[in-house]
């Protein structure tokens, strides 16, 4: 059985032997049948799970980011909600609900939600009502394998020894900060990943790889940092990672490490 690791939000699930991964910007889709993520999908295969990552350095409450995504689907959809379940799973907490679809609409929909720290994953399940004896089963075992793990497979470090996520592509640090007095001593990357998800994957892996954080100032907060900062230190070295949004895509963030020195 297949086994899909996410690397930014540090969370895998089991798939069964016929299922493709699919990404959707920030989202991830499981599915028989590719296609059966087009709206108009008539298929007889029809069954997909989605999956959403989402970063809550401001601490919102995860009631409210449920009523948030529940209006987000219901009006997407035209369903009705019933009221939701506490839920549990792979150590985190959240919500559940099936969604009521007009009686007249053939699929089945359940939604969920799970907070684990600052992560915050969302999920939507989706199959025909007639093919629920055999889908309904599939997606509750791979729902049921999640798993938050401690670090990824095939981490990629750089020529420092620096964990990167990949793709990512190295860059002048003075595009990234133009007025910095000691280029020298920066690397940079740009990368098409959001803020959040690289602040989830510097907190799982550096203290694996033996940097020992001392301050974390997450993006976005209501201080005066407009991106995130990780202070860290290795061998007697100190350096300071910032996670900085992109000035043409603030969705996106890029990374800047400095060693400090003196």
């Amino acid at each position: 059985m297949p086994r899909f690791q996410h690397q930014l939000w540090g969370f895998q699930i089991d798939l069964p032997d016929n299922w493709q991964h699919l990404s959707f910007g920030d989202k991830d889709g499981f599915s028989i049948d590719p296609e059966a993520f087009r709206p108009d999908y008539q298929g007889e295969t029809l069954a997909q799970l989605l999956i959403n990552g989402e970063w809550n350095s401001l601490k919102q409450p995860l009631f409210d980011l449920w009523q948030k995504h529940l209006g987000k689907v219901s009006l997407l959809l035209g369903a009705k909600n019933l009221a939701s379940a506490e839920w549990e799973m792979a150590g985190a907490r959240g919500f559940e609900v099936e969604i009521v679809l007009p009686k007249k609409d053939r699929h089945r929909l359940w939604t969920g939600i799970l907070e684990n720290g600052m992560l915050v994953l969302s999920f939507l399940a989706l199959h025909w009502k007639d093919s629920q004896p055999t889908m309904e089963p599939t997606l509750s075992r791979m729902i049921s394998s999640l798993e938050f793990i401690k670090g990824i497979d095939g981490l990629v470090l750089d020529e420092g020894g620096f964990p990167v996520p990949h793709p990512v592509h190295r860059t002048n640090p003075l595009k990234l900060i133009p007025d910095i007095p000691d280029p020298e001593n920066w690397k940079a990357y740009r990368t098409g990943f959001t803020t959040g998800g690289l602040q989830a994957f510097y907190l799982r892996e550096l203290p694996r790889l033996g940097w020992e954080l001392s301050r974390f100032v997450p993006y976005p907060n209501h201080g005066d940092y407009p991106f995130a900062r990780i202070i860290m230190e290795k061998e007697g070295s100190a350096y300071s990672l910032g996670l900085v949004p992109d000035q043409n895509q603030p969705t996106r963030g890029n990374i800047v490490l400095k060693k400090d020195v003196g």
